[in-house]
């Protein structure tokens, strides 16, 4: 990832992960968690809208970091990139996605549960990694017990399932993340119900974690 993109997302410490199923709710879901503090998503590419949602946020709200998440293959990195995402995510680690992604300049982050999958993505000169599914893989005990033989490669990661505001303070306080993420902020209900204030009210609630919790520079 750009070294500036990377800053972004540490500053922020939360990625809000997405899932819109109208494509008219994009732009109000931005809005309420760019209200609440949170200025950085990952849009999951599960829904037959998420790309026009990817496409409404760019237009309408440039200040958002927006990052194509659930690509699986190099289709959706191409289309992804061509609807205004800033970097893309994966559940897992598929080589010909991460490559793809390269050959086009969109910074990629491959999912990662075991050393193997760490030693492929730096085979690919990956540093920024996604640790998927966190909390059912191990949580953080796991994380730090999987990463200590590459320690001295500077990689940092983003955790993201099972995380939510109970647990993510222990992620921020480990200088081995970049930034946590999940969907607790914006559930696809609430978007669904078009709940905005209490978007808004979690985004808030997750931005004082993140302040009191956040250590450390990037």
């Amino acid at each position: 990832m750009k070294s500036e993109l990377t800053k972004q997302i540490h500053n922020v410490g939360i990625i809000a992960v997405l899932t819109i199923d109208q494509p008219e709710h994009a732009v109000s879901t931005a809005s309420a968690l760019l209200k609440g503090g949170i200025n950085a998503i990952e849009l999951t590419l599960r829904t037959p809208v998420a790309l026009e949602a990817l496409r409404r946020i760019k237009a309408e709200i440039p200040e958002m970091i927006v990052g194509a998440g659930t690509v699986l293959t190099t289709n959706q990195v191409q289309e992804a990139a061509a609807n205004g995402a800033q970097f893309g995510l994966a559940p897992g680690f598929n080589r010909q996605v991460v490559r793809e992604a390269q050959n086009i300049g969109l910074p990629f982050l491959p999912g990662i549960a075991t050393p193997s999958d760490i030693e492929q993505a730096l085979a690919l000169d990956c540093r920024i990694l996604k640790f998927f599914p966190s909390e059912p893989s191990g949580g953080l005990v796991y994380l730090k017990s999987i990463a200590a033989p590459y320690a001295h490669l500077d990689i940092r990661y983003i955790p993201l399932g099972g995380i939510n505001s109970n647990n993510i303070n222990e992620y921020l306080a480990e200088p081995l993340i970049l930034a946590a993420g999940g969907s607790w902020i914006a559930p696809r209900k609430l978007i669904q119900n078009q709940d905005w204030s209490t978007i808004t009210k979690n985004a808030l609630e997750t931005r004082k974690i993140i302040k009191k919790y956040r250590t450390g520079e990037f």
